[in-house]
């Protein structure tokens, strides 16, 4: 994923950078970073884009209404327990 990939993504399902950081568990300044090029885009974030598709998250785009969202844990594996 490309850092403008990240930021027409995240438009485009509704978030704001603090929003997402906020379901990420990550700062928002990481993501700023991420989508400025500053910081590189874990290879896996792609993943939790899709859970957050799925749950939809973000706005909807019909009634701009926002959704509940919940913070997705990525304990374990190779982020050795923690977030991005």
């Amino acid at each position: 994923m490309t850092p403008k990939g990240l930021k027409t993504w995240r438009k485009e399902n509704g978030y704001s950078q603090a929003k997402l950081a906020k379901v990420l568990g990550v700062a928002t300044m990481t993501v700023s970073r991420w989508e400025r090029g500053v910081r590189e885009i874990p290879s896996f974030l792609h993943l939790a884009l899709e859970c957050l598709e799925l749950k939809g998250g973000g706005e909807t785009k019909a009634k701009g209404k926002r959704k509940s969202s919940k913070k997705i844990s990525m304990k374990g594996g190779a982020t050795n327990g923690k977030y991005f």
